[in-house]
């Protein structure tokens, strides 16, 4: 890779994926993001995170070549079309994806470059480096295919162009006239497995079936509202988080893109963050899409199961961790000073040290969508409602402790306001199904819980002065998590004090519909460099709309999800946050984005057709 490339924004990519990991795209050609095998194995190409961290650059030599990206129509097969004076080609990169739950799955990453007008003359260059560029690859050419190792993955490059390694990477040069193609696809294979290489005839039935299936999952959802197109990409943006053989969700298929350029605020999000996975549970269920939520459900099962012989850390954080790796082990942070950043922005994480901090919000998130999946999907079972029983049991002993909160605070525990709320949505929605499923339950015993929570909100958590709820009791922060309220049920959308606390929100923590999730000048975050420079966040700005929805606001709500959907990048996708100068910021695509926007506009097009 040129060392002269200061590379793409977080914003200027797409996501390709195999249902097990995903790829990065620049609008510039070059896969600098790519962990093969899985979402949260070492990365073989991460240019993005360091200009020596390996890339694979397919593009024209034309430098001044201008370029434009799309998906393919209701697939996640994308499309990187260049326009040079030479002529046009265009880039297609995709992921082949057979059929569900395929028992022969292959891991191939497809880059087939195809000439529509004129000769253009193209360069690929591939430069792995394995294990998040701790090692360098030694490349070896059998049989016209590119053979190296990373772990116990082994890589092979197979192309209809002439090939040739030299200095750890493999070039090659073609020139397309109209009609024109060339192949480049990469296999993930086991050790001493053979590479099968594919030809265009192969490739042609790949991306045939890849969209055939994309298509047919799409064609499941039920929405058919005003704002179909984002609501169908970010649809398609969850579905590749998914992992489909542990029914995990992650949050992100990145780690450590920033919250702000050259700031520590760098984390790795390649992991199943139970409330993340939850919500995004919910907004798949609202699409009806029933085997993401039971796949889901399943992997939670599994790790409500493992809660109980797993004792070490449960008095200090509780019989469930925030998140887990894709295992259900827990992914310690540590790391990578030999990697330069994003633009600069240090330190590089693996790992995440949420994973040890007490986050009592996730009880209320987790249970709410086992609530909806009996409600809405197939049910839950016997030893799922004896898992959940226990782990209640301990929420109700606990729910009351000082905690780090929804936005995993590393400072001084507090006793968060959304941790309080989503206690009592906990509590609550395992009374509604005890209740509608007549399952063994001491109702007494949560009701008496429930109320005290509600008692505890409405007094402690309420500021007079302000006329709003806080982010924490007793405290005179604002938080965007408080739009919450009405949506869980615990306030009406109309009471006095959500009203009033949605006013106080809208003073402190919104600019042109864009939503702060907190006052950071206000709130010590724990964190080296504080909040400086934060963005606003991009669910926050979805919860806005929501909020405004329910309160009655239509217009204002209408108004504020069409602003928001100017701050998503070319294809429609979202990282975390949106920065003062509307760039993309943290890392990218985040799924609780996208599930709010869906959330959102199905909440808003419902009111407005009513």
């Amino acid at each position: 890779m040129p060392a002269e490339r200061r590379g793409p924004s977080i914003a200027d990519h797409g996501l390709v994926g195999d249902l097990r990991t995903a790829a990065l795209v620049a609008t510039d050609g070059t896969i600098d993001w790519f962990c093969p095998g899985r979402f949260d194995a070492p990365s073989v190409f991460a240019s993005i995170l360091d200009p020596d961290a390996g890339s694979w650059r397919l593009a024209p030599d034309d430098e001044e070549a201008r370029s434009q990206q799309y998906y393919h129509p209701e697939t996640n097969i994308l499309v990187t079309r260049f326009m040079t004076e030479q002529g046009v080609v265009e880039v297609q990169d995709f992921m082949p994806v057979l059929r569900a739950h395929d028992p022969d799955h292959r891991q191939r990453l497809v880059r087939r470059v195809v000439g529509l007008r004129g000769c253009v003359g193209l360069t690929m260059v591939m430069a792995p480096r394995p294990d998040y560029a701790r090692t360098m690859p030694e490349l070896s050419t059998e049989d016209d295919v590119v053979r190296f190792a990373d772990g116990d993955v082994h890589l092979a490059l197979s192309s209809t162009a002439d090939v040739e390694v030299a200095d750890h990477a493999a070039t090659a040069h073609v020139a397309l006239r109209t009609g024109e193609s060339a192949l480049f696809v990469l296999e993930v294979l086991a050790p001493n497995e053979p590479a099968r290489g594919c030809g265009e005839g192969d490739v042609d039935e790949l991306f045939d079936a890849t969209a055939r299936f994309w298509r047919g999952w799409l064609a499941q959802s039920t929405y058919t509202g005003r704002w179909r197109e984002w609501v169908d990409r970010s649809a398609l943006t969850l579905k590749l988080l998914c992992h489909e053989p542990s029914g995990g969700i992650v949050a992100a298929p990145t780690t450590s893109l920033p919250e702000h350029i050259g700031g520590t605020r760098n984390w790795d999000y390649r992991y199943v963050w139970v409330r993340d996975a939850a919500f995004s549970v919910y907004a798949l269920l609202r699409l009806g899409f029933i085997d993401e939520a039971s796949a889901f459900v399943r992997f939670l099962s599994e790790r409500l199961g493992e809660a109980a012989d797993d004792g070490v850390d449960t008095e200090r954080l509780g019989p469930l961790r925030v998140l887990y790796d894709l295992d259900g082990a827990i992914p310690h942070e540590r790391e990578l000073d030999h990697l330069a950043g994003h633009r600069g922005s240090r330190p590089v994480r693996v790992g995440n040290g949420a994973v040890d901090q007490l986050q009592l919000d996730v009880y209320g998130e987790l249970i709410d969508s086992v609530y909806l999946f009996d409600k809405h999907g197939r049910g839950i079972s016997h030893d799922a409602w004896t898992d959940l029983r226990r782990i209640v049991s301990w929420l109700m002993d606990n729910w009351d402790r000082p905690d780090a909160g929804m936005w995993e605070v590393r400072g001084e525990p507090r006793t968060h306001t959304t941790s309080l709320v989503m206690s009592w949505v906990a509590v609550e929605r395992m009374m509604r199904v005890a209740r509608r499923r007549g399952l063994p339950g001491d109702l007494t015993e949560l009701a008496a819980t429930r109320d005290a929570i509600y008692e505890r909100v409405m007094t402690e958590c309420w500021n007079d002065e302000l006329g709003a709820f806080t982010a924490s009791a007793g405290g005179d922060v604002v938080d965007a998590g408080t739009l919450l309220m009405p949506m869980v049920k615990m306030l009406a959308p109309d009471d006095p004090r959500f009203l009033s606390t949605l006013a106080l929100v809208e003073e402190r923590l919104v600019s042109d519909s864009l939503v702060l999730r907190y006052d950071a000048d206000a709130l010590d975050d724990g964190v080296e460099g504080g909040a400086d420079g934060e963005g606003t966040f991009s669910l926050c700005s979805f919860w806005y709309v929501e909020a405004l929805t329910r309160a009655g606001r239509l217009d204002d709500a209408r108004l504020a999800l069409e602003k928001m959907f100017t701050y998503a990048n070319h294809l429609g996708q979202y990282a975390e946050q949106v920065g003062l100068n509307g760039e993309q910021l943290g890392n990218f695509p985040q799924g609780f984005t996208h599930l709010g926007l869906i959330s959102a506009a199905i909440n808003l097009d419902r009111s407005l057709d009513a």
